[in-house]
């Protein structure tokens, strides 16, 4: 069984009620009937009713019925939702007129019905930017509990063949949000990127906070930056198996690590990489999916208090598809975790 075969089981074995804000995009629709034909989530759709169901039929979309639907333009459901974030954010100055105007974007609704509990994570992006996506689900989702920074990472599915990451797959993290954490945040990216292996890859973590120096090589700022984070991290989690500063090779091949590092307690069998800085990271993947012909699956976005992933507008149906099984994983991974 591959990775999306597994996430796909589990997903049914527990449905989750996963919000589409881009409900009358032709794209997010086809993905939404095949995930209801499937039985893979419950789906909720935001936009006019009637002009879904118009386009669904000429799409020959038979599972759309399926799905609820909710109208931005309907008062009575910004009336439920509007004062939800106006106790959010009055403290920054928003007034109940502008709250009922945010309220009926149909991304910061999406976001406000998970904070409403009435599901459990959002896709989108297809039509919208990820600064839009991301911005709604900063100031209504908001982080998890000792979370402050929102990452993205990829999973690499590596040919077993070549003995790297755990069952085929790599975590690689940041490689799509924060330009240049600090410390701190480096640490928090580590703990979400552990979550993150755990709940969707379904492998038991093991960490390296990646450097050009390997346990004091080189001195600079940038090393001890990411010493700092290891220290952090550790705090934060004292039970993760992650070492630090190391270089790439000393994290993954287990004979230069035996030189390089010995007494690493990785052993140079990482299966989740963090980054110094977004542009290592981005340029990272980007380098093993091309040149390695490894599949990237992601960006996937973690450290929010419910799942919100983000699509690019390039997306094909597929793409979506596979995002929403990922979010659905998500939802009951955080789940799992607060039992």
């Amino acid at each position: 069984m591959d990775l999306f075969e597994r996430l796909t089981a589990r997903a049914k074995e527990n449905p989750q009620r996963i919000v589409l804000p881009e409900g009358t995009e032709t794209r997010t629709l086809t993905a939404a009937s095949n995930i209801l034909a499937e039985g893979i989530a419950k789906v909720t759709l935001i936009g006019n009713k009637g002009d879904i169901m118009n386009l669904a039929r000429q799409l020959h979309l038979d599972h759309i019925e399926k799905a609820d639907v909710i109208d931005p333009a309907d008062e009575t459901v910004i009336d439920k939702y509007a004062p939800i974030l106006l106790e959010l954010r009055k403290k920054k100055g928003m007034t109940p007129e502008e709250s009922r105007l945010t309220a009926a974007n149909p991304l910061y609704l999406g976001c406000l019905m998970i904070k409403a509990g009435d599901v459990d994570g959002m896709v989108a992006g297809a039509m919208n930017t990820t600064g839009n996506v991301l911005r709604a689900a900063f100031q209504v989702v908001k982080t998890q509990p000792g979370i402050e920074v929102v990452s993205g990472a990829f999973l690499m599915l590596i040919p077993k063949d070549m003995n790297f990451g755990t069952n085929g797959v790599l975590v690689m993290a940041d490689c799509a949000v924060v330009p240049d954490p600090t410390a701190e945040e480096l640490a928090q990216i580590a703990i979400s990127g552990a979550q993150t292996a755990r709940d969707i890859a379904g492998i038991e973590p093991r960490v390296a906070l990646l450097s050009f120096s390997t346990k004091g090589s080189a001195k600079h700022s940038r090393v001890s930056k990411v010493i700092e984070a290891l220290s952090i991290a550790h705090a934060m989690d004292p039970h993760l198996i992650l070492d630090g500063e190391l270089q790439a090779d000393a994290a993954i091949v287990p004979s230069v690590a035996g030189t390089k590092a010995p007494n690493s307690a990785l052993s140079g069998r990482a299966n989740v990489l963090i980054f110094p800085s977004l542009e290592v990271g981005n340029i990272a993947y980007k380098l093993v999916q091309r040149l390695g012909n490894i599949q990237a699956v992601g960006p996937i976005l973690q450290g929010l208090a419910a799942p919100v992933n983000d699509l690019s507008r390039g997306c094909f149906p597929e793409d979506i598809y596979k995002t929403i099984i990922i979010t659905c994983n998500q939802a009951i991974g955080l789940k799992e975790s607060k039992e």
